[in-house]
């Protein structure tokens, strides 16, 4: 049986990140934790993008762009979204999270959520390099894992 686990070795590879603003004190937090793991394991200034959008619900579409356009092998999508007094918090969350998959799905290139839904700014602070860690980190390497995979086992040419 062949047995695949890939490692954490960026070198070579790039990555996209995408980032809503909404929120943005804690989603740069996020984007600064992936940003330090993906140069500690290797990837080089030049194949980092990062582009930010209004909020949570565009990161689909730009997420669509960066994997489309050929410059990176995995896509890594940042929001923070915090409930407020209605559950608009949950359709902007899960429409964010149905579009990411849908673009990974649809174009090949691994597409890590990182957009946190938090009930309130503790449980949004706890995971921006609080209490819980910090979820980019985690979103950082599952990328790069993802990219490794993709470049083992996924379509050729």
């Amino acid at each position: 049986m062949r047995e695949i686990r890939p490692g954490h070795d960026a070198t070579g590879l790039g990555f996209g990140l995408v980032a809503a603003r909404f929120n943005e004190p804690l989603v740069q937090r996020l984007v600064q934790a992936a940003v330090e793991v993906l140069r500690a394991r290797g990837a080089e200034e030049q194949r980092l993008e990062l582009q930010w959008v209004p909020g949570s619900y565009e990161l689909p579409l730009a997420a669509r762009w960066l994997a489309e356009g050929g410059r990176v092998n995995a896509v890594l999508a940042f929001g923070v979204v915090i409930r407020g007094e209605t559950e608009h918090f949950r359709l902007v969350a899960d429409a964010a999270s149905n579009g990411l998959l849908r673009v990974m799905l649809d174009t090949g290139v691994p597409v890590l959520n990182g957009v946190l839904a938090a009930y309130d700014a503790a449980q949004a602070e706890a995971r921006c390099g609080g209490t819980m860690g910090n979820r980019g980190a985690d979103i950082a390497l599952a990328a790069v894992q993802m990219a490794r995979l993709r470049a083992e086992v996924g379509p050729r040419g």
